[in-house]
């Protein structure tokens, strides 16, 4: 299942994709967030859309706004991809590189992305991102993970690489500027995916491919992520889990071709979807 929220900025109604059109979820929920996950609202989602009880939105046009609304939180892992991890000169690490990212940089596929006052180095990575769907804590095996996994999600990391890595060694503050993690067009349940490990994820700027990757270069597993983090915090349904970004970053490239006011980044995953985001001055 598809799962989608369209309309204006904190006016978003709930969705559900069906060959290309998107059914009204409202009968069924307020909104696509931790509670309709927590609450079975996948299963009542597909038992109204069989039941003939859904409509089509009457704008099937309409912004598409983050297809999940307030996490409780955005967990990154970094330098998960071993290409990635090539191209910076980093040694693989031995556990997951983990920071958080503010959940309210989330927007839509196709929202505008301002460029942060006095960034130099704006950065783009193409991310799956991970959506959890029942409360996990204390994991046992990394085998137990894939249970508390409610699907797979288009997330696009963007990254100041400056206020990241030499204003104070704090990765968060490069993470969470405004705007800077765009997601979706939708999020796709867990049943939609043979094998999640094994999906293509490619970027382009301005045209120009600069991320082709895939899921199986991935250092730490999708299901190793979900575990390793119950260690240490407990992920809640609707959290999202960014899982690092295959090679073809600005910041790995000799020239270092940061983002500037006017570029445009398009990024797609396998199964996933394409967005397409243009980045504009903040002021």
């Amino acid at each position: 299942m598809k799962l989608q929220r369209r309309g204006p900025l904190g006016h978003e109604t709930p969705a559900v994709l069906v060959d290309g059109v998107a059914y009204d979820l409202s009968p069924v929920t307020a909104d696509i967030d931790g509670a309709f996950l927590a609450g079975d609202g996948v299963a009542r989602a597909e038992a109204a859309l069989e039941a003939g009880e859904l409509t089509p939105l009457a704008d099937q046009q309409a912004r598409l706004g983050a297809p999940l609304a307030q996490p409780t939180k955005i967990v990154c892992i970094g330098l998960n991809y071993r290409d990635h991890a090539d191209e910076t000169g980093a040694a693989y690490p031995p556990e997951p590189v983990v920071f958080m990212k503010d959940p309210s940089t989330l927007g839509g596929a196709t929202d505008q992305v301002p460029i942060p006052r006095a960034s130099v180095k704006t950065d783009w990575e193409v991310e799956l991102g991970i959506v959890i769907g029942r409360t996990a804590r204390y994991l046992d095996s990394v085998d137990e993970a894939a249970g508390h996994i409610a699907g797979y999600v288009l997330s696009h990391d963007v990254s100041e690489r400056e206020f990241q890595l030499e204003r104070g060694g704090q990765w968060d503050k490069g993470k969470s500027c405004e705007g800077f993690n765009p997601l979706g067009p939708w999020f796709a349940t867990a049943d939609e995916f043979d094998d999640p490990q094994a999906l293509g994820l490619r970027l382009w700027v301005n045209g120009e491919l600069r991320q082709n990757g895939s899921t199986a270069n991935q250092i730490f597993g999708l299901q190793h992520v979900v575990w390793y983090l119950s260690q240490f915090m407990v992920l809640r349904p609707g959290d999202i889990i960014n899982t690092g970004t295959p090679a073809g970053v600005a910041m790995g490239m000799p020239d270092q071709p940061y983002l500037r006011v006017g570029d445009v980044v398009e990024l797609e995953i396998d199964g996933l979807g394409r967005a397409r985001q243009e980045f504009v001055s903040h002021d």
